[in-house]
């Protein structure tokens, strides 16, 4: 299952690559732009993608409702720059976590606070899934709304 793992976070890993070629293409005035009203603004949505690792390892973890609004109340960024570093961080937390646990591990079911039950490896590829599809709203915000001509493949 190692070699299951090792494939979803290499995944894991292009979306975060293509995602900072994404902000590389972004200055932070851009982050308050809004392209669709009650919609979240670019760095709202940036704030997000940066931190799926990290939100998503404790949820598959199964910590509490409580806990997880303590931690959304508590990560905040002022920059592009910032959300790079952390997006990165978070990889790497997310990654050593799974890489460290057994074919055992991987299989068990974890429940979220909400009554969700999914296996490690379910959480993980739930993990790149959510990665994948707010990475795609992000892509068609700065191409359509906020007319960037991004040169980045979303795909390997």
């Amino acid at each position: 299952m190692n070699n299951h793992v090792q494939s979803v976070l290499h995944q894991i890993e292009f979306a975060i690559k293509t995602l900072i070629q994404m902000m590389d293409e972004l200055d932070n005035s851009d982050l308050n732009k809004r392209p669709t009203t009650n919609k979240a603004s670019i760095g709202e949505l940036l704030e997000h993608l940066t931190n799926i690792c990290e939100a998503d390892l404790m949820i598959g973890n199964s910590v509490s409702e409580r806990e997880m609004k303590h931690y959304y109340s508590s990560v905040s960024y002022n920059s592009i720059s910032e959300m790079k570093i952390a997006i990165n961080r978070n990889f790497l937390q997310l990654k050593k976590h799974y890489l460290s646990l057994s074919g055992v591990d991987l299989t068990e079911k974890v429940t979220t606070y909400w009554g969700v039950s999914y296996t490690r490896y379910e959480w993980l590829l739930e993990i790149l899934a959510h990665l994948y599809h707010h990475r795609g709203q992000l892509h068609a915000m700065l191409v359509h709304c906020c007319n960037k001509e991004l040169k980045v493949s979303l795909f390997e």
